[in-house]
């Protein structure tokens, strides 16, 4: 069951009433995000500049994901705070400020025009997919260069996919949206971790396995089929040279000793691969 509210006019979805009539103190809001998980999103304009507000401490549609309790989404939230201000990057989004309110957590980040590109087959997706090839690359190696400086930091990129990736068409650069649940690294976790199936590493799948700077790897190189190649990872579904494919495909290797062990390393091998 849901049920439907408004704010400045626009509508959302939640599994139950709650009141963000706080959410004036921020701006006026143009766009409500009201699938996205444990939390509750807007787009806000006051009047000088727009900011994004992610908000735990309601229940959005899809909140089951943690067996309705509000307050780890609470926690969840405060813990990412930290990881945004650790890992401030030109690829990240902005961080503002956060600030308890409204009977829960508000992190505030500054908007950006910029398109996701999940899920699959949408116009966001295609329209990225078809991107000049150049264009996709330097992405791509925008997105890989910032996991350099998480592993760099000490971090592990935890439910990093697709649906962390903007583009700002305008500016041609790539913004990274949503780093929650990075973790130091080495993390140590259960199995069930959220992610999606396309980027998630054989050790995030087992329970006391360590996830590490190896696991970025993988990610990177499933990053890559997902871009390049519509997440196939067959040699002729690759539309770059045969040692790019190669450099992709030793990354995401199930046998970690087999991967490339560093995301500098991965960063060596593909630059090489290149020409």
């Amino acid at each position: 069951m849901s049920y439907t509210q408004q704010i400045d006019g626009i509508p959302y979805k939640l599994k139950e009433p709650y009141d963000f009539s706080f959410i004036s103190r921020y701006g006026k809001v143009f766009k409500v995000f009201d699938e996205q998980g444990i939390n509750v999103c807007f787009g806000v304009d006051d009047g000088t500049h727009r900011y994004f507000v992610k908000f735990a401490g309601a229940k959005p549609v899809n909140f089951d994901a943690c067996n309705g309790d509000t307050a780890f989404a609470i926690d969840c939230l405060q813990n990412a705070v930290a990881v945004y201000r650790d890992l401030k990057h030109p690829s990240l989004i902005k961080y503002v400020k956060s600030e308890t309110i409204g009977g829960g957590y508000a992190a505030v980040f500054d908007w950006v025009d910029a398109k996701g590109i999940e899920p699959l087959n949408s116009p966001d997706y295609l329209k990225f997919m078809q991107m000049p090839i150049d264009a996709k690359i330097q992405a791509f190696e925008d997105i890989v260069a910032f996991h350099a400086h998480v592993a760099a930091k000490g971090y592990v990129a935890l439910d990093f996919y697709d649906g962390s990736i903007l583009y700002d068409y305008d500016a041609g650069k790539v913004i990274i949206c949503d780093i929650d649940f990075y973790q130091k690294s080495p993390y140590i976790g259960d199995i069930g971790l959220w992610g999606s199936t396309r980027f998630v590493s054989p050790e995030e799948c087992t329970k006391g396995a360590t996830m590490d700077e190896i696991t970025n790897v993988y990610t990177m190189g499933a990053t890559a089929f997902s871009l390049f190649a519509y997440d196939d990872r067959l040699q002729e579904k690759w539309p770059l040279n045969m040692q790019l494919y190669e450099v992709a495909k030793k990354a995401v290797n199930d046998e970690r000793a087999t991967r490339q062990q560093s995301i500098a390393q991965f960063i060596a091998e593909w630059d090489a691969a290149k020409y």
